[in-house]
C-alpha cells in the first residue's frame, strides 16, 4: 500500500486513506471490486440498484467479510423499497450512503441520525445547493465527460461552480484516471476524485475479459452520448448495437423496452405493480414522458448483457470519455498506489510561486 497520503475533508469525513472514490456502477461494483478498492485505501461504493433487497444484504455482508475498511452503498432515492435498503445500511453499520438522485430531506436526516455519511451525486449546481441545505455531508459532482447518464457541462466548468456554491466537501467525477487529475481536482477546490470507468478496467473488476478488451481498444472518439437507450442522455462506447439503436424508430424502441421490462421483472422478482410505482416515482418532479419511463427498462438489461454475460453484441457499455486514455488492467491496489505516486510527482514538479 502506498505510503503517499493526502489528507482532505473527504478522507477525514469517511475515514479512508486516500481521496479516491470507486463509484457504484450497476452490475460492476459488486463485493469483489468494492472490497478491493476499500483495501487499497479508496472509498468503494457497492451498487444496489441492480440487486434485490436480499442480494444487497448478502453483498454488504460479503464486503464486510473481505475488508475492515469503510465502504458505501449506492441507492436509488426514488425506489419504492428505499426504506428497506436504508435499514440494511444502518443495521449493518455501512459508513456511506450515496445516491444517484437527490434523496429527500427526511431520508438524509434518518441516515445522519444513525451515523451514516450521506453523499449524493449531482450534475448541476442547483442540485448541490439543494442537498447541502438538506444536510448532505458531501456531494459527488459529475461533469459531462463521465459515463452513464450525464449532462453537457464539462467537469472543468461544473466543478468550480459547485465548490463555490456549497460549504461541504465536493468530490469531482468525470474524466479522471490518474494522479495528475487528482491534483487538478484538488486545485479546483475538490476534496477528492471519483472514478467509474478506471475502476471497471482493473483486474479486480468482474466484467468479462471480452468486454474489457472493447474498452481498452476504444479511442476517445469511440465514446458517444445517445438518448436511444432509455430516452435520456447516456454516455457509452459506440458499438454496432448503439448504431442500430440510433437508427431505430419509436415503435421499435417501445417494443424493445416492453421486452426488457419483462426481463428485468423476472430478474429482480418485481411485480408489474411495483414497476409501475417505480415509474411513477421516476416521473415525479421530472419532465419525463411515459415513453421515457418505459424506455428506462432498457438500461439495466442492456448493461447486464455486456457487464455480466459478456455479450457485446447484445449489450451496451456505459463509459466515460476517459476510456480512450486507458490501456491497462492494474489491480485496485496497483491503481491507487500509482495515482498517489503520480500526484506526489505532479505536485513536486509544479513551479514555485513567485515572490
Amino acid at each position: 500500500m502506498s505510503d503517499v497520503t493526502i489528507a482532505t475533508p473527504l478522507t477525514e469525513l469517511v475515514g479512508v486513506r486516500h481521496p479516491i472514490v470507486q463509484t457504484g456502477m450497476g452490475w460492476v461494483a459488486g463485493p469483489r471490486l468494492v472490497s478491493a478498492a476499500a483495501n487499497a485505501g479508496a472509498l468503494g461504493i457497492l451498487a444496489s440498484a441492480t440487486m434485490t433487497v436480499g442480494q444487497l444484504h448478502s453483498a454488504v455482508r460479503e464486503v464486510k467479510s473481505r475488508t475492515d475498511a469503510p465502504f458505501g452503498v449506492n441507492l436509488r432515492a426514488d425506489a419504492v423499497d428505499a426504506a428497506e435498503r436504508v435499514r440494511i445500511i444502518i443495521d449493518e453499520g455501512v459508513k456511506v450512503a450515496s445516491f444517484a438522485l437527490a434523496p429527500s430531506r427526511e431520508l438524509i436526516v434518518r441516515l445522519k441520525d444513525a451515523g451514516v455519511v450521506v453523499i449524493p451525486s449531482i450534475g448541476a449546481r442547483r442540485h448541490a445547493e439543494k442537498v447541502a441545505a438538506w444536510g448532505a455531508d458531501a456531494v459527488v459532482v459529475q461533469g459531462g465527460e463521465g459515463g452513464g447518464h450525464t449532462g453537457n457541462v464539462a467537469t472543468t466548468v461544473l466543478l468550480p461552480q459547485v465548490v463555490d456554491a456549497v460549504d461541504i466537501p465536493v468530490v469531482a467525477a468525470g474524466g479522471f484516471h490518474d494522479g495528475r487529475g487528482l491534483v487538478a481536482a484538488l486545485a479546483y477546490g475538490a476534496a477528492g476524485i471519483a472514478m467509474g470507468t478506471r475502476f471497471l478496467l482493473t483486474s479486480d473488476s468482474t466484467v468479462p475479459d471480452a468486454v474489457k478488451a472493447r474498452y481498452l481498444g476504444a479511442a476517445v472518439g469511440d465514446v458517444t452520448v445517445t438518448t436511444k437507450v432509455d430516452g435520456l442522455p447516456h454516455r457509452m462506447l459506440r458499438t454496432e448495437l448503439v448504431d442500430a439503436l440510433e437508427r431505430s424508430g419509436g415503435a421499435a424502441a417501445l417494443l424493445r423496452a416492453i421486452r426488457h421490462a419483462a426481463a428485468f421483472r423476472r430478474e429482480t422478482g418485481m411485480s408489474w405493480a411495483r414497476m409501475v410505482r417505480d415509474g411513477l416515482a421516476m416521473k415525479h418532479g421530472k419532465e419525463l414522458t411515459w415513453s421515457q419511463v418505459l424506455l428506462a427498462a432498457n438500461t439495466p438489461m442492456l448493461l447486464k448483457a455486456s457487464m455480466v454475460e459478456g455479450r457485446t453484441d447484445l449489450g451496451v457499455m456505459a463509459s466515460g470519455q476517459v476510456a480512450g486514455l486507458i490501456d491497462d488492467l492494474p489491480s485496485c491496489a496497483e491503481l491507487v498506489d500509482r495515482i498517489m505516486a503520480e500526484a506526489r510527482a505532479t505536485l513536486g514538479a509544479l513551479p514555485p510561486a513567485g515572490g
